[in-house]
């Protein structure tokens, strides 16, 4: 009932708010008495079937007076509950936002009450983590005291020296050896600068070097010397490390040094051993070349006679054996070349047929020794000229063929050849019947110094080398060499190197005029062979045994053309003789080449004293004439005429290098055309260079002299180029210099002459 009531008593209520009470009464007045008349109608109609209009008026009059008391009470009430409505609303509203904030707080409350209890445990957990780590710090700390006391016990106890210095230099730290070594404490050390504790020649600033002071980009590490109070010495290996903070910034140096004196002592005596092995093999070397320099001249000697095919060929291998020995000879002398695996490889152009049948003479020759047959087979083409080293090839094939011949007691031993000139490669296989290799040493005999159980000794044979220097050989040639081998039934070594078929060289005949020569050699039997070789050629020889006679030939003789110097005599070393020639001035211009049997070493020592050339001994033909035509050819002597005339330059008149490449890759006609075009185009570089310089005109003056500069580098003419160069970058006095372009004229086209007749004689 409730329900319906409510929102028409609001309705009404709202009616009277909004219409006011007085004409809302009246209106509600209307419709009572409208309601009264329709009833009182209705009734008299019901009663007595007609309006009885006196009940309509009873009935207008009553609603008249009773009408408004009843609205009044009507609005009263009305007013009244809406009242009571708004009122009970008001407070149910009120109580319901106030149960809302009530729940809205318990919750809040509640949460908060959660968080405490989350805040708590928190700390509880925070007081539990912080007892932990307050309890790990304290056994870190002991840890950590404990670490420090052993480490600084292990510094303490180190035979090494170690101390630090901050950024300023003062020292902080330092161990027990660094205060022995300093024969001080570390309470008289540490904070002091170290010229507060020491003098600058004392033995203790060696250790702490001022290196330091500098050094805050990289370590260094240096050798001290330190010598003690008693004299003894101690080697230590000071090592200098910056340190730095976390920002890069420098705060301090350690220093470490190392008791390195025995290993000091054994270098010391190992550079003594190797001093005097150097010296033993040098001597053993200059020995052993007497009787191999007679075996080569006379060999040599024997060859131009008249001979039987078989003694020539015979002849022939002794001269070629010879050689090859001088060869290794000078692979002795510097043992390191072998350890470094670092020999000389010299490619020339050979007769292959020649060469195999200098191989099979050898070989022939030691088998017949021993009873042994000697097989040979070749495949593929023999009259071809091959591009190879035969020295080294020689050497190996030497070498395989003397242990075939060595271990075999009985039966043969096999050469086999083939040439593939499909594929440009050369094979040899030297096969025996002898003892055999078992197969666990055969990975090992390339080993140097190896030994095989059978007692085979495969180290460094009387040839003077071995499997291991053959296989360096083989190596150093872009080769390969390998073994196959059956215990008891032999041995097969093969090896397989590059080669190239080439053309055979021409020999051209060599143009040398009559000289004068002075001959330093202390060996007769070599002074007699050279004599021999140069006195055939047409040329006179003298001869001094000793540095006092050769230098007293030297003052008296004039027309001396060349010295040929033995770097070893009885009085004195051939430096000092060379260098005797080079202080004096008429002998200055004097070519000087070096005889010795190790030609890297006597350069090494001549190395500040202008040398001409150096021969190797045993003297090699072919070199001997070489080098008389480079220094004497009629081209030469006129190159040497110029450089007289262009003393004072002294610089050398044609650039050789450029124009033996020019030579080898244009050819002589081309290099001639070149030269022509070039006498064509120099008298206008010189009468620009001559207008420029009258006018004064320093731009253009560098521009012609740059131009003539290109055009004398273009054929190699290197003193016109050095001397164009000057004109071009230095600053030129104008006072003269027509005259000087008048001289430097002249001696271009000298120049000119000169470089058309070396290019002829090329």
């Amino acid at each position: 009932m409730q329900g319906p009531v409510h929102p028409q008593i609001k309705t009404f209520a709202s009616w009277i708010k909004h219409l006011g009470k007085l004409k809302l009464a009246l209106l509600c007045q209307l419709l009572f008495l409208l309601l009264a008349v329709f009833v009182s109608a209705v009734l008299g109609i019901v009663i007595s079937n007609h309006v009885d209009w006196s009940y309509v008026k009873g009935a207008v009059a009553v609603t008249a007076v009773f009408g408004p008391i009843f609205i009044a009470f009507l609005f009263y009430l009305v007013l009244h509950l809406d009242a009571a409505l708004f009122y009970l609303e008001d407070s149910a509203r009120q109580e319901r936002l106030l149960n809302e904030g009530m729940q809205d707080n318990i919750r809040q409350l509640n949460f908060e009450i959660e968080e405490r209890k989350k805040a708590f445990q928190a700390k509880r957990r925070a007081i539990d983590e912080l007892r932990k780590e307050i309890s790990e710090r304290k056994r870190a700390q002991i840890e950590l005291e404990e670490q420090s006391l052993l480490i600084r016990s292990i510094v303490d106890s180190s035979p090494d020296l170690f101390y630090y210095r901050d950024e300023t230099g003062r020292i902080v730290s330092c161990n027990k050896m660094f205060e022995v070594i300093m024969g001080k404490s570390a309470a008289e050390l540490i904070g002091y600068y170290p010229a507060e504790l020491y003098t600058e020649d004392s033995a203790q600033s060696a250790i702490l070097t001022e290196h330091e002071v500098n050094m805050q980009l990289s370590e260094l590490t240096l050798d001290v010397e330190f010598v003690k109070d008693d004299g003894e010495i101690i080697w230590f290996e000071m090592r200098k490390v910056p340190f730095y903070d976390r920002h890069n910034r420098y705060i301090g140096l350690l220093g470490f040094g190392r008791d390195i004196t025995s290993r000091k002592l054994a270098e010391q005596a190992l550079e003594t051993a190797y001093q005097d092995k150097g010296k033993f093999i040098a001597t053993l070397s200059h020995e052993l070349r007497t009787p191999l320099n007679g075996i080569v001249g006379l060999s040599r000697r024997l060859l131009e006679s008249k001979l039987t095919l078989q003694q020539n060929g015979w002849a022939n291998t002794i001269f070629s054996s010879a050689e090859t020995l001088g060869n290794i000879f000078n692979d002795i002398i510097d043992l390191d070349k072998i350890d470094r695996q670092d020999l000389d490889i010299v490619y020339q152009t050979i007769s292959f047929e020649q060469f195999i049948n200098d191989i099979a003479n050898f070989a022939e020759l030691l088998c017949q020794q021993k009873g042994l047959q000697f097989n040979l087979s070749c495949k593929g083409p023999l009259h071809v000229y091959l591009w190879l080293d035969p020295t080294r090839l020689r050497q190996v094939l030497w070498n395989l063929i003397n242990n075939a011949v060595k271990f075999t007691a009985a039966g043969s031993v096999s050469l086999c050849c083939q040439l593939d000139t499909a594929g440009n490669k050369l094979q040899f296989s030297v096969r025996d019947t002898g003892i055999g290799i078992a197969a666990t040493e055969q990975t090992h005999i390339f080993d140097m110094y190896y030994k095989a159980s059978d007692g085979r000794r495969l180290s460094m044979m009387g040839s003077g080398i071995g499997l291991s220097v053959s296989r360096a050989l083989m190596e150093a040639m872009q080769g390969s060499i390998r073994v196959s081998s059956e215990l008891g039934a032999g041995s097969c070594f093969s090896i397989e190197l590059p080669t190239e078929i080439k053309q055979p060289e021409q020999q051209q005949q060599i143009e040398c005029p009559a000289l004068t020569i002075l001959l330093i050699e202390d060996v007769p039997l070599n002074a007699e062979i050279a004599i021999a070789l140069l006195e055939q050629r047409g040329h006179t020889v003298i001869h001094a045994e000793t540095g006092e006679d050769a230098i007293a030939l030297l003052e008296t003789e004039d027309d001396l053309d060349l010295v040929l110097l033995d770097m070893q005599l009885p009085d004195m070393n051939g430096d000092q003789i060379a260098s005797y020639i080079r202080q004096e001035p008429h002998l200055a211009a004097l070519p000087i080449v070096v005889l010795s049997a190790n030609v890297r070493k006597a350069e090494q020592q001549l190395q500040n004293i202008h040398i001409d050339d150096a021969l190797a001994k045993p003297i090699n033909t072919e070199k001997l004439d070489a080098m008389l035509a480079r220094l004497f050819s009629p081209s030469a002597v006129r190159l040497q005429k110029i450089n007289v005339v262009s003393a004072d330059t002294s610089e050398q008149v044609l650039d050789l290098v450029i124009l033996n490449d020019y030579l080898n890759s244009l050819g002589k006609d081309a290099m001639r055309r070149s030269v022509q075009l070039f006498s064509q185009l120099l008298p206008g570089y010189i009468n620009r260079l001559m207008e420029t310089a009258v006018q004064r005109q320093q731009h253009d003056f560098q521009e012609a002299a740059h131009k003539l500069k290109g055009a004398a580098a273009s054929v190699g003419l290197l003193w016109v180029q050095q001397q164009a160069k000057t004109f071009e970058q230095e600053t030129i006095n104008w006072q003269g210099v027509e005259g000087q372009l008048v001289d430097f004229h002249l001696k271009t086209e000298q120049h000119v002459a000169a470089l058309s007749e070396y290019i002829n004689q090329a």
